[in-house]
């Protein structure tokens, strides 16, 4: 058994969850968010708190979606509360970023700019030096991937540090080449 499946979801007030057949829907004061339960696993609403339990004849399979199904259900019922939020970083010259209605528009090194439309749900504000990025929305998986897909764009080159990466992220840097170590020029 998992010890993350286990631990039961406490659902807050103000907080409305249906469980349909294999479907799990969560209405909360910023938004509605839905997800399918895979087969072996079930879902049990009791006095304000989730519980999630393994079907029998699901075996090896049912135990490894137990604390998965958990986590997802626990990020449904957060993600109607509160936006999940992640915080990407613009390092280079002259690299920034501007939101233009439902596009970020970013200056990347390119010989033109890059336009990123965000996906539904999923909304980004860029802080006043045009060098941060914070996408923010309900659904955090949604959220991560937005946060990947912008990333992908520019991703950090390990010699000067270029690129968008996330804040927080260490990326590893490589020495550059010299002009005495290489064997060819230096040396007479």
């Amino acid at each position: 058994m998992s010890r993350v499946g286990n631990k039961p979801v406490a659902v807050p007030s103000g907080v409305q969850v249906k469980i349909e057949s294999d479907t799990v829907r969560v209405k909360g004061p910023k938004a509605e968010l839905s997800m399918q339960v895979p087969f072996p696993i079930t879902i049990e609403l009791k006095d304000q708190t989730l519980r999630v339990v393994p079907g029998k004849g699901g075996g090896d399979h049912a135990c490894a979606l137990h604390g998965m199904v958990r986590a997802m259900l626990n990020n449904l019922v957060t993600g109607v509360q509160q936006d999940f939020k992640k915080t990407l970083e613009l390092n280079g010259l002259g690299y920034r970023a501007e939101t233009i209605g439902e596009k970020i528009k970013m200056t990347l090194g390119y010989s033109h700019p890059v336009e990123f439309q965000l996906p539904k749900g999923v909304k980004a504000e860029v802080d006043k030096k045009q060098t941060k990025i914070t996408v923010m929305g309900p659904d955090k998986a949604l959220v991560g991937q937005t946060a990947a897909s912008i990333r992908a764009l520019k991703v950090p080159e390990p010699y000067k540090g270029f690129g968008i990466r996330y804040e927080g992220e260490r990326v590893h840097r490589k020495a550059g080449k010299t002009a005495a170590g290489a064997g060819g020029a230096a040396k007479k």
